[in-house]
């Protein structure tokens, strides 16, 4: 009776303890603005490669875009690495077609001439043909031809970059001989200037030696 009593006097006091901590929490109302000071973010423009970009062209040199140009259609690595590509693209729309269905038609025609046996069953010539169609369709149930065409997909992609390599890096070799080129005249005309100068500074001691 004891331990009963003792219960029921903490349940009271667990209640007005709850009832002096105060109401339940409610949230406040906040008036939060349809628009902010701030111009709204504007998303950013997808930045091409600099492989695909003609970075030569900012020099504004005319005769360094004509060799680049002549370079890249005479040169027999661009050439092959571009056959390389229409090969991978041709292997990917064999494997592609692997996954739908494929028809084939075919015509024969026969003629036969049959004799005369008697004035009833005078001599005849028939002539019959044949109209053959066939579909072939291999259902992908397990992904077979997926995966050869995404394994066809991934070469073709790769052999797309090669060829954007072999082009760069033709196109860093000959900018790089064209400006090594241009600083050697450079300094011939320097040299040139420096001579050119030093002779006319000694043209009074050899006026006062004679």
């Amino acid at each position: 009776m004891k331990n009963t009593a003792h219960l029921g006097i903490l349940a009271v006091l667990v209640q007005e303890t709850g009832c002096m901590m105060g109401p339940k929490y409610k949230r406040p109302a906040v008036n939060v603005p349809q628009q902010y000071r701030t111009p709204e973010p504007q998303q950013a423009t997808q930045a091409s490669s600099l492989g695909n970009e003609q970075w030569w062209q900012l020099y504004e040199d005319p005769v360094l875009t004509q060799l680049i140009h002549t370079a890249i259609a005479q040169n027999y690595d661009v050439r092959i690495a571009a056959a390389r590509v229409l090969e991978a693209q041709a292997q990917v729309g064999i494997t592609r077609a692997n996954r739908f269905p494929s028809a084939s038609v075919g015509a024969d025609i026969y003629s036969q001439q049959n004799a005369k046996v008697t004035n009833v069953f005078p001599a005849y010539q028939v002539n019959t043909g044949e109209l053959n169609l066939s579909v072939i369709w291999n259902l992908d149930f397990w992904g077979k031809y997926r995966r050869q065409t995404e394994a066809a997909r991934a070469q073709l992609f790769a052999t797309e970059w090669g060829q954007r390599a072999v082009i760069s890096s033709l196109v860093t070799n000959v900018a790089t001989a064209y400006f090594q080129l241009r600083a050697l005249d450079s300094e011939l005309e320097i040299s040139r200037r420096t001579l050119a100068s030093r002779r006319e500074s000694l043209k009074p001691t050899q006026f006062l030696e004679e």
